[in-house]
């Protein structure tokens, strides 16, 4: 039996990327499938329903998991981040919990020379700045707005012409065949 690394060199590479995108989707299927919920697996029809629009991506598990992933992959998950941490903010009841929230996104995400700085414009930041001090529900709004269409026209047509996206969908159409 030859070696991984010989396999490598000898398996087409078509193969090679068709083991890949199998290899990703049982990982995102074992992140969230249920053996008992046959629902709960990922299909080719959700996958492809992916590059109808960057909010259909959004609202499924499996393709926030795989955009997520993606943009780990290319160091430029920021965004993201700043924008789930942005959706989940406006889900804070309590005004102090708000105050202590919006203060964190603000250092991680806002200030310039942050962490996780995003990209957005001075007068933004600057709104932001003085929001926080008395932080509202939508405090982060006009930020989150820009860092979506950032997504929208950057990251995401790269998340669909990128191999990760590919050969899930080929792995999945291969799977589909098979099961006729």
């Amino acid at each position: 039996m030859p070696s991984p690394a010989t396999r490598a060199l000898t398996e087409p590479p078509s193969m090679e990327r068709n083991n890949l995108g199998k290899n990703f989707m049982c990982r995102l299927q074992g992140m969230f499938s249920h053996p008992t919920l046959p629902e709960s697996r990922l299909t080719l029809e959700d996958t492809q329903q992916w590059s109808k629009s960057l909010e259909e991506l959004l609202q499924s598990k499996y393709g926030l998991a795989s955009f997520r992933t993606f943009l780990k992959s290319e160091f430029s998950d920021e965004n993201m981040e700043f924008w789930l941490t942005c959706e989940d903010y406006k889900k804070t009841k309590s005004s102090f919990r708000m105050m202590l929230r919006a203060k964190r996104i603000y250092e991680q995400f806002i200030k310039a020379e942050s962490p996780k700085e995003i990209n957005i414009d001075y007068q933004t930041r600057e709104q932001i700045r003085r929001n926080v001090k008395d932080p509202t529900v939508s405090c982060f709004d006009e930020a989150q707005k820009i860092v979506y269409g950032l997504m929208e026209r950057d990251s995401y047509p790269r998340f669909l012409r990128s191999d990760m996206y590919r050969t899930l969908l080929e792995s999945l159409a291969a799977d589909a065949a098979i099961r006729g």
